[in-house]
């Protein structure tokens, strides 16, 4: 990588999942007013973590029969909102970091085929030089050919 060049992609980047935070904020609010949104998308994740991480603990302290109480709709709608979130800045991270490989790949994928077309265009070159040498030695060879054929007279 040049030393002085200016990572605006990943600058991007950064900005993005900064700007995504108060998208969260915004979605966990707006999930926290309406009823559909709390009834539908918010509960139903909120409850499943709920059981899951109590069954996990329940489990771990050695209690494996218990029951596990739902949440109350307040907190359940709380915990929802929170992990919906905790999600929305997951994906923009994660889409970010996709976004960072595909580019990263991108610009390994051009490194290559550049150096690909260089190694093609010596291996060219070479063959060139290679058949103009032979050229050139069958030339030097014919006028040798031709010198002892034909000798020189000598100064006497």
């Amino acid at each position: 990588m040049v030393v002085g060049a200016f990572p605006i992609a990943k600058l991007l980047y950064l900005g993005v999942r900064q700007m995504s935070k108060p998208v969260a904020n915004r979605i966990k609010a707006g999930a926290r007013r309406s009823d559909f949104f709390k009834t539908y998308i918010c509960l139903p994740p909120a409850q499943l973590y709920h059981w899951i991480e109590m069954r996990t603990k329940m489990r771990i302290m050695g209690f494996r029969g218990s029951t596990i109480k739902p949440l109350n709709e307040e907190a359940a709608a709380e915990l929802g909102a929170e992990l919906l979130g905790e999600a929305v800045v997951f994906l923009v991270g994660g889409g970010c970091m996709v976004l960072e490989y595909s580019r990263q790949a991108a610009n390994s994928r051009r490194k290559e085929e550049e150096l690909s077309d260089t190694i093609t265009s010596l291996q060219t070159q070479l063959a060139e030089l290679a058949l103009t040498t032979e050229t050139l030695d069958a030339q030097l060879r014919e006028v040798n050919r031709q010198l002892v054929s034909f000798p020189l007279p000598t100064k006497k």
